[in-house]
């Protein structure tokens, strides 16, 4: 008499669904699927008892079949337009941790502050179906296009930092003008007169909003806005050196006590240029920036600037693009996170 084959264990283990699983633990296979990846809504103790019977069956989740059920892959996309300092570095590890804790996974890109780039890089981002973009916008761009057509293909987006705030997308940042305004009156307060601004590209919100910012102090403090005191640096460190050049080329009597840089790195290339024509900060010219980059506090003259929040600008945004997709809130969001002055050496304040 021949004996019957043992039945290949290891082969069913390896065919068990999340629909066994539930109908072995008695609950639906969305409470199933909420448990495997550590979502809210499910009990302790119902956790605890999926998670037992999955590993007991050797479960491997089939990404492909969950994400054509749920009509998501769970995965965003991040376009990151530089990352020669250490703030959007910082920004992506609070969109990691956000991601992490809601079972997302992400695929950055960087668009080299470029708009052909950026544009590439979200369609390329479409083609993986990832179910959200963030975005920080090029220094370059010039049209919203690309994100309009984004939206209009179902594809929600958040805006971090450089938003954009007039397509109906949720954007996430500190008060630009506001922080501007506050550097800047920092300044005037302490006696600083011809007041310069290193200004980014009016394009992007940051460049627009600090301009503005820094106009409504001068204003406010009675203080002359002198055209040739404003000089288009853009975000680079070589930016500031050479707008900083420009202003050192003026006449002697003309030359500005202080300069307001649009972000800490052309604030760094200010410090190159002024030390290079033998000025002292704060002594001839003072110097304040913006975003709190690592080196700011540790550069031969310490930076006075504003402490920009990076991590939770990123993992703010990361939150509220997820409750986006997950259909748990609309669309048009402004999240304004706060933000705050730090003064050192470089404003000539004590």
């Amino acid at each position: 008499m021949k004996k019957k084959k043992k039945r290949n264990s290891r082969k069913s283990l390896k065919r068990v669904t999340s629909k066994g699983i539930a109908s072995r633990v008695g609950v639906s296979v969305m409470t199933v699927s909420r448990a495997l990846n550590n979502r809210p809504y499910v009990g302790e103790r119902t956790r605890r008892r999926i998670l037992k019977v999955a590993k007991e069956f050797g479960y491997s989740p089939n990404h492909i079949a969950r994400s054509l059920v749920m009509q998501r892959t769970e995965t965003l996309g991040v376009v990151v337009p530089e990352i020669s300092h250490s703030f959007f570095p910082e920004v992506i590890k609070g969109i990691e941790q956000a991601a992490y804790s809601a079972g997302y996974h992400l695929i950055l890109t960087h668009s080299a502050e470029d708009e052909a780039r950026e544009k590439d890089v979200i369609s390329t981002l479409e083609s993986k179906r990832v179910d959200g973009l963030l975005i920080s916008t090029a220094q370059t761009v010039t049209s919203h296009k690309t994100y309009l057509d984004a939206i209009r293909m179902g594809t929600p987006i958040v805006f971090y930092d450089r938003v954009v705030t007039d397509i109906g997308a949720s954007c996430v940042g500190i008060n630009d003008e506001e922080c501007c305004y506050m550097v800047t009156d920092h300044l005037a307060e302490h006696g600083y007169k011809a007041i310069a601004h290193l200004c980014g590209p009016a394009s992007v919100s940051i460049g627009r909003d600090r301009l503005k910012g820094y106009r409504k102090s001068l204003s406010r403090r009675g203080l002359k806005l002198r055209p040739d005191l404003v000089i288009r640096s853009g975000f680079s460190e070589e930016g500031g050196y050479a707008a900083t050049q420009t202003l050192l080329r003026l006449p002697q009597i003309s030359r500005p006590d202080a300069i307001v840089a649009v972000n800490d790195l052309a604030a760094f290339g200010a410090m190159r240029a002024i030390a290079e024509h033998k000025l002292r900060i704060p002594e001839d010219i003072a110097i304040v920036g913006m975003g709190d980059v690592a080196m700011a506090a540790v550069v031969s003259t310490p930076l006075t600037t504003i402490q920009q929040p990076a991590f939770e600008i990123g993992k703010t945004a990361a939150e509220t693009l997820i409750s986006e997709v997950e259909g748990r809130t609309k669309p048009g969001k402004r999240i304004i996170i706060g933000a705050r002055l730090a003064i050192r050496k470089s404003c000539g304040c004590s």
